[in-house]
Order: structure tokens, then C-alpha cells, then sequence
């Protein structure tokens, strides 16, 4: 006879205590999420059947062409942790700008802002390639029962309280951290619960996975190139494998379990860097150091990273440790 697991609401109440800011408030941001996800889920497992593949005819803040799949994730995640009044702020990397709920309320006592990336990968939807949503959470650093304002999302990682994403795929998956290890959930589609299924989740310190688009190699940092050719000349004695999806959520997952390193650098077509540093970056660098990886730009914490604007692009460099570790070496030697 097997042992029912545990749901992620279950989970959620049992574990309240421990998060340091105990109230409730941030267990319902979580179950809001929760919500929000299994009807972006629904609609992902269906986009062969509707009409919701292909570009929406509409640019994000980015310049990047929104996927009509893009638009539907950002309105169902703000709708609902909107309509539940849990939070006082949203950021979105589909929005140009922060979100403020309740600004006109002065008994709005919501101390959370989240900001997201409602559905990242979202291009290879049309191909049935597994994509995900990421979300951050911070406490707000205004006073209570003000509108907020942008120094609350403009915090730097190390200040998360909450992080997360989905993957959805083969099987959905929710995991999070709230600074006390990683958990993984896996979604029943019978029944519509999500279940523990991943426990404790850690990266191996070493692995033999790396992942990058290595066709942007050209314009790759010297100490990145290098990098990438000490894991192929090394193959015989050290069986690094090459795996690339496109999809951060998925390449980040993988790793995770079966360890290994993600790496988008900056380049001369992306000086700065291609991903988020609020929407992308910093989550994933909270989750990586709470299963025992490493986040950096090759020389940097993540999380240490002061940032400047909502957009802002940075380097990522994401993993195991060891293979981190390898990486700064490598650009500390070699440089751009």
C-alpha cells in the first residue's frame, strides 16, 4: 500500500511556521500562484486544439514579439493575484511598467510585491517544447498602505523572501523556495492537486551537462569560449555532454536534477546580457543557492547584483557549483 503525499497546500500550512515573516499573507500568495498556474497549464495543453499559437501581432518592453500564449499567461497571473488582494505590486516582463493594486486604498496592508515572468520559452510553444513561468517575491521597503513605488521591485536578489516556477511539460511541475531548501510539486490532472514529489531538491556539485546556445559562440567572452572548449576537448576523460532547449525554465530543471550548468553570456549583440535580472536571474540564482548551486555573470553573485531598472539585462552563468566555480576561473583568466 503506497503513502498518500503530501499536497502543496498541506505543505504550505505545515511549513508556515518557519518562514520568518509568519502571517499568511505569503501562503496565500503562494496558493494564488498555485491557481493561476493550473489555468495557464489547462490552456498550454490545449494550444493545439484553440486558437491561442502564434505571435499575438504585439511587441513587449523588450522589443521581443509576444506570443498570443504570452499575453494570456500575463493576463491570468496579474487577474489573479489581483482579485485576491494579497499583494500590493506587480512587475511583468510583458509590462512596460510596475502594476500598483490598491493604490487609492489606505487600508491596503499588503507588504508583497511579485514580479514574473509569466511564460518563459514561450516560443517554442508552437513546437511542443516544454516552457514555465518564474515568479520573485520581496517584501515591500515603502511604508505599508502607500502606493508603491519602484525602489520595492528594484531590490537586489539576496532581499527575496519567495521563488519559484512551473515547468510545464511531460508533467507540470511547480517548485519554490522560501530560503529554507527547494521543493518540487508535481500536478495530478485527474484531480487537480499538486503533490510532493521532489523533496529537498539539491544539484549535484559536479555534473556533466552544459547548456548554452552555441550559436552565438563567435560572440561569446573569450573566458566563455574557453570554457566551452575545455568541456569538448575534455570529453574523453571528463563525458560533458552538450543540452540546449531554449527554454530557462527547462534547461534549469534538468540541471537541477541531474546536474550540470546554464550559461547565457553577454556579447557584442547583447552587451549587457539577454535575460532579466528581476523576471529571470535573480529567481533562479535564489533557488540554485537554496539546492546547494552557484549563481553568477562569470565574475559576480548574482544576487549581489544593485539593479537600476526593471529590465535590466544581465550575464547568467547557473549551476552545480563546481562548474561555476570552473567558469569564473576561466573568465577570470581569459576575460571578455
Amino acid at each position: 500500500m503506497t503513502t498518500q503525499k503530501q499536497t502543496l497546500g498541506e505543505f504550505i500550512i505545515e511549513n508556515q511556521s518557519s518562514f520568518r515573516y509568519s502571517s499568511g499573507e505569503l501562503s496565500r500568495l503562494i496558493n494564488s500562484i498555485r491557481l493561476a498556474a493550473k489555468v495557464v497549464n489547462h490552456e498550454v495543453n490545449k494550444a493545439g486544439l484553440v486558437d491561442i499559437l502564434g505571435t499575438a501581432g504585439d511587441t513587449n518592453i523588450q522589443g521581443e514579439d509576444q506570443q498570443k500564449l504570452d499575453v494570456y499567461a500575463n493576463e491570468k497571473f496579474i487577474q489573479t493575484l489581483t482579485k485576491r488582494n494579497i499583494v500590493c505590486g506587480i512587475a511583468s516582463e510583458e509590462e512596460d511598467s510596475f502594476i500598483t493594486i490598491n493604490s487609492q486604498d489606505e487600508n491596503n496592508q499588503n507588504k508583497y510585491v511579485v514580479l514574473i515572468d509569466p511564460l518563459d520559452g514561450s516560443s517554442n510553444i508552437d513546437v511542443n517544447v516544454s516552457v514555465g513561468t518564474i515568479f520573485s517575491i520581496y517584501r515591500r521597503i515603502t511604508p505599508v498602505g502607500t502606493p508603491v513605488q519602484l525602489e520595492d521591485f528594484l531590490q537586489k536578489g539576496s532581499e527575496q523572501v519567495a521563488a519559484g516556477y512551473v515547468v510545464y511539460g511531460t508533467s507540470t511541475m511547480l517548485v519554490y523556495t522560501t530560503g529554507y531548501g527547494v521543493n518540487g510539486f508535481t500536478l495530478n490532472p485527474a484531480i487537480g492537486s499538486f503533490y510532493l514529489s521532489h523533496p529537498n531538491m539539491k544539484f549535484p556539485e559536479d555534473g556533466n551537462i552544459y547548456s548554452v546556445n552555441e550559436g552565438n559562440y563567435l560572440d561569446f567572452p573569450l573566458g566563455i569560449k574557453k570554457y566551452i572548449k575545455y568541456c569538448q576537448e575534455e570529453a574523453g576523460e571528463r563525458p560533458y555532454t552538450s543540452r540546449y532547449i531554449g527554454s530557462l525554465v527547462s534547461d534549469f530543471h534538468r540541471n537541477m536534477i541531474k546536474g550540470g550548468i546554464y550559461m547565457y553570456p553577454k556579447g557584442s549583440r547583447n552587451p549587457n546580457g539577454k535575460l532579466r535580472l528581476l523576471y529571470e536571474c535573480n529567481p533562479m540564482a535564489f533557488i540554485a543557492e537554496q539546492a546547494n548551486g552557484k549563481s553568477s555573470d562569470g565574475y559576480t553573485r548574482t544576487m549581489d547584483v544593485e539593479p537600476t531598472e526593471l529590465h535590466q539585462r544581465v550575464s547568467f552563468v547557473c549551476g552545480s557549483k563546481n562548474m561555476v566555480e570552473k567558469v569564473e576561473e576561466f573568465m577570470r583568466e581569459f576575460g571578455e
